[in-house]
């Protein structure tokens, strides 16, 4: 057997575990095997909806705890029993929808593991985004807010899906009209996203370490986006992948191969064990 290093390595999924092809690498899934086998513990930390990550952790054989919303949601995988669970008050969600509805914008809200959307049957980046989550969105017509305010919905996050010129001009006045409030990031070239304040991905990771009663300076993060800086800035090292955003990788203590080459596999390696012992 191998000697565990850092007790525990927490991955985001898209971008950072999961390349573009869709395809985790052998190498990826063999070093998670290898680490975990040993006693280590292996999470998964991501912006997607729990109905959208949970099948995809248990393909990897994983257990404990995973991630979803951003941080707003913790589940144990195998019983899919939710542990913590935040959301934005109907309030709230009106508010933040409303911020996005003067851009013109079109608005995502998740709510109890339902996606609702007011993008049209035929919007390309939507049918995007259903492709790669494995979700089916609900379209709506009529403004989100109204929608929103009608059924009453607590939302766990709420986006905006846009053109990749357009997330930067959002992203800048999302974040000067409802941080302080509200955590407002961006995890991909197309999404920018608002979820309750304090639920973040750095929360999340001490929420696992402390489950788990690991020191949180013997945790590993990976992440590509600015999603996942409070992440790397919480654990004992945060690791940016190679293909992950400038401003990410400025933060970040190291750096490894992109996504595509199997970074986190590199990562595992690098300080996941220390030495082998009988």
């Amino acid at each position: 057997m191998r000697k565990i290093n850092y007790r525990l390595i927490v991955s985001d999924f898209d971008g950072t575990l999961l390349p573009r092809d869709g395809i985790i690498p052998e190498r990826v899934k063999n070093a998670i095997n290898e680490y975990v086998e040993n006693g280590g513990i292996f999470a998964v930390c991501t912006g997607r909806m729990t109905a959208s990550i949970l099948p995809r952790v248990r393909e990897l054989g994983l257990k404990g705890l995973v991630v979803a919303y951003q941080g707003t949601v913790i589940a144990d995988i195998e019983s899919g029993k939710i542990l913590k669970k935040g959301a934005l008050s109907c309030d709230q969600g009106i508010e933040v929808c409303k911020v996005i509805e003067s851009k013109g914008k079109t608005i995502n809200a998740y709510a109890d593991e339902k996606l609702y959307t007011t993008a049209k049957n035929d919007n390309r980046l939507i049918k995007k985004y259903e492709e790669i989550t494995g979700i089916q969105a609900i379209h709506i017509s009529g403004a989100m807010s109204d929608f929103v305010n009608k059924n009453k919905l607590q939302c766990q996050k709420i986006i905006s899906v846009v053109e990749p010129c357009e997330k930067l001009p959002l992203y800048e006045y999302m974040r000067e009209t409802l941080g302080g409030k509200f955590e407002v990031t961006y995890s991909s070239e197309i999404l920018v996203e608002v979820s309750p304040f304090g639920d973040d991905k750095g929360q999340a990771l001490k929420y696992i370490a402390d489950y788990y009663k690991i020191p949180i300076e013997k945790t590993v993060a990976l992440g590509d986006n600015l999603n996942d800086l409070p992440m790397l800035l919480a654990a004992g090292v945060g690791v940016a992948v190679e293909n992950s955003t400038k401003e990410l990788k400025e933060k970040a203590d190291v750096i490894c191969s992109s996504c595509d080459d199997g970074g986190v596999a590199e990562i595992i390696e690098k300080y996941g064990f220390t030495e082998y012992y009988v």
